[in-house]
């Protein structure tokens, strides 16, 4: 695996934004749920419960509450945690889309998360970030 990149220019112009299949979904369980059978995405514990990101049809066998229904999209370039700006600049982009996000910073790459109706859009939005800085 390549080094972590920590340079915003570069972060940016190797940014390479990949649309993974599937719709995902936000859901929050009570701090004593078994997320185990779901395969969570991402979870993440906070005092008024576990937030998770589940694959849509698991969340619908597990009767999850849908809090936002949404497509992946991973930023295939190997971030840096303490790279600065990189999430500055792709809320940005996907502002200026008038798209919202969700981003989530994993040990290799950054994770977004756009409303699904909006996922082929904001894959625009973030080539046309990198584009203008190759």
């Amino acid at each position: 695996m390549s080094e972590p990149v920590s340079d915003l220019a570069e972060l940016l112009r190797t940014l390479r934004p990949v649309l993974n299949d599937g719709n995902y979904v936000f859901a929050v369980l009570p701090h004593d749920a078994d997320t185990g059978a779901l395969e969570a995405l991402a979870t993440f514990r906070e005092n008024e419960g576990i937030t998770v990101v589940v694959e849509e049809g698991r969340a619908q066998l597990a009767g999850l509450r849908v809090l936002f229904r949404a497509a992946w999209i991973t930023l295939t370039v190997h971030s840096d945690l303490q790279a600065v700006g990189l999430t500055a600049a792709v809320a940005g982009a996907l502002t200026r889309a008038n798209i919202s996000c969700n981003i989530i910073a994993a040990a290799h790459h950054d994770h977004v998360f756009v409303p699904a109706e909006s996922a082929h859009a904001a894959i625009e939005a973030l080539r046309a970030l990198q584009t203008c800085h190759q």
